[in-house]
């Protein structure tokens, strides 16, 4: 990977320029960060789940029509990806109480929510990535009427797969944060998912236990957040049965590149 230019680096993930015009080569990092990278930690092993996570989550939302940048995965922390331009938009669905929502509120964490609340922040750690309403949206040039439409369709559409896909596993999924971007080909533009859906940007709790299977166990000093990842993995069929040996880190089961096992 030196040899490729890299792109951009964020907290959880580098871009590299890809093997052919309008890819990107999307790695994984291990690096745990809460609070805009106040906190911050090396967690070995989670960029190897989170990619495995992510692919497929997101091979599963291709299949039901999603869009998305996701091409393949490529080998333990990386994915071949289509280049797109990030609305710089954090979209935040949520359907249980928890977080800054019940902060906020005053609401008691874990309260169902009446329905389904989509909350949009705007994407820049030095500002704290505060929320914004629809009229910043518009009134900044960040996403027009008609974008901001489909962003929330969409959101909700890949709400209502991951509930159930979580459901099917012992698992509520209490919220999550997603980003999109603008795809061009030629003359014509469509937005798609990007960026990953692992436990680093959802809220996964047990539904026998109420266990928090996400990184709220990094931001609440819970301990234990490799393990929760490994859980939801296992739970997803990317991680095999037996434990690995301590020190080992994850061992993940191989995709024959249709997103079944193989």
């Amino acid at each position: 990977m030196n040899r490729r230019r890299r792109v951009y680096e964020g907290k959880a993930k580098v871009l590299y320029e890809g093997p052919e015009p309008g890819t990107l080569i999307q790695h994984f990092k291990d690096d745990a960060t809460a609070f805009n990278a106040k906190k911050h930690a090396l967690i070995e092993g989670k960029g190897v789940l989170n990619n495995r996570i992510s692919e497929i989550i997101f091979q599963r939302l291709g299949e039901i029509g999603v869009p998305t940048h996701f091409i393949k995965r490529i080998n333990m922390r990386e994915q071949l990806i289509r280049e797109v331009e990030i609305i710089p938009l954090e979209v935040v669905v949520r359907n249980i109480a928890a977080g800054s929502l019940a902060t906020r509120l005053g609401l008691e964490e874990g309260t169902a929510l009446p329905r389904s609340i989509i909350e949009f922040y705007y994407k820049d750690d030095k500002l704290n990535d505060p929320m914004v309403s629809e009229e910043h949206i518009t009134a900044f040039g960040w996403a027009a009427p008609g974008e901001i439409e489909e962003l929330m369709s969409l959101a909700l559409r890949i709400n209502d797969f991951l509930i159930g896909l979580f459901l099917g596993i012992g698992i509520r999924l209490v919220d999550f944060k997603v980003e999109f971007g603008r795809m061009w080909e030629n003359e014509n533009m469509r937005i798609v998912l990007a960026d990953e859906i692992s436990p680093d940007c959802c809220r996964l709790w047990d539904m026998t236990s109420g266990e928090k299977l996400d990184k709220d166990r990094f931001r609440r000093d819970l301990g234990g957040m490799l393990e929760a990842y490994q859980e939801v993995a296992k739970r997803l069929g990317v991680l095999n049965e037996n434990r690995p040996p301590k020190g080992a880190g994850p061992v993940l089961v191989a995709s024959n590149g249709t997103g079944k096992q193989s």
